[in-house]
């Protein structure tokens, strides 16, 4: 049996939009792992999901992994194996009765996961070893990793010394800048580029884009950026501005992909669950507009 407990003290480290309130800790809230991804980074990577995020994406296919539980027992009612109890204001999770049809988190009003297990980077080693051995390395995401940077750069440090890479994915709403003791052992970046209209991405994300653009502009300096991916929504974005836009400040750095995302609606709530996919027409209209701009790599998904 293998009961996840969280004190209830800890409930308090996100609250509404905060991304800075987590405090910097050996440990950090795990959401769940996935032990072989091909959609992560290059090869096959283990990919590692952690909570907590400051954006408020209307279109996020993971809303899960935006606040920490916060022990209302909504969840504990629909869980079809009892997997959930609820003691003393306290949800707690046992794994090994979760038959992972995740009615939790399609229950849950706030966001969140009763599942979230906090874990050190010697923990989460041992949970990835065997996946690990048959991966070219792990890749972070969320929520925001970067939220959890000293965690992650013990993880990365870890994970090094095994031979493997470690990448992250991420929103761009930290100041990685900021961040050397990460990304000192950061071997590439994966960053969300969401809109290139500051008005846009407001909208679409509750914050400004000016981070995320200085964030873009240092890890191109660094030599540090992988990717970039931009989610398409035909008639509510302006995708065309921001493909041209974006890839004419990527292209001078060939090696970088710009990787354009197809909107789907699973998982996602409120107003765009009911959107409809863009066409493959639409995608490749705005993969030839990259092309012109000098992007060589790209990959529409």
């Amino acid at each position: 049996m293998a009961v996840i407990f969280r004190a209830k003290e800890e409930v308090n480290m996100i609250t509404g939009s905060a991304a800075t309130n987590f405090i910097p800790s050996v440990s950090a809230p795990v959401n769940r792992i996935i032990p072989s991804s091909l959609v992560d980074g290059p090869g096959n990577r283990v990919a590692i999901f952690l909570q907590g995020c400051g954006f408020a994406c209307k279109y996020c296919h993971n809303p899960e992994t935006i606040h920490l539980c916060c022990h209302c027992g909504t969840c504990v009612g629909v869980c079809p194996t009892h997997a959930l109890t609820a003691e003393e204001g306290t949800v707690s999770w046992d794994s090994a009765l979760c038959c992972g049809c995740d009615q939790c988190i399609q229950a849950c009003p706030h966001s969140s996961s009763p599942k979230t297990r906090y874990m050190t980077p010697n923990q989460v080693l041992e949970e990835i070893k065997k996946p690990l051995a048959f991966a070219r390395g792990i890749t972070t995401s969320g929520g925001e990793c970067t939220l959890h940077s000293h965690f992650l750069a013990q993880l990365f440090a870890k994970v090094h010394e095994l031979g493997k890479s470690a990448f992250i994915d991420t929103n761009g709403q930290v100041p990685l800048r900021d961040l050397p003791w990460l990304m000192e052992e950061t071997d590439k970046a994966m960053l969300d580029i969401k809109s290139m209209d500051e008005k846009e991405h407001r909208m679409l994300t509750g914050s400004s884009m000016d981070l995320v653009l200085d964030n873009l502009d240092y890890l191109l300096e660094e030599d540090k950026l992988f990717e970039i991916r931009t989610v398409v929504i035909p008639g509510y974005l302006d995708n065309a501005h921001t493909v041209d836009a974006a890839s004419r400040i990527i292209a001078r750095v060939p090696s970088v992909r710009y990787k354009l995302i197809r909107f789907r609606n699973w998982g996602v709530r409120g107003e765009l669950a009911d959107q409809v996919s863009p066409s493959m027409d639409l995608m490749e209209t705005l993969a030839c507009i990259a092309r012109s701009n000098g992007v060589e790599d790209i990959v529409i998904i």
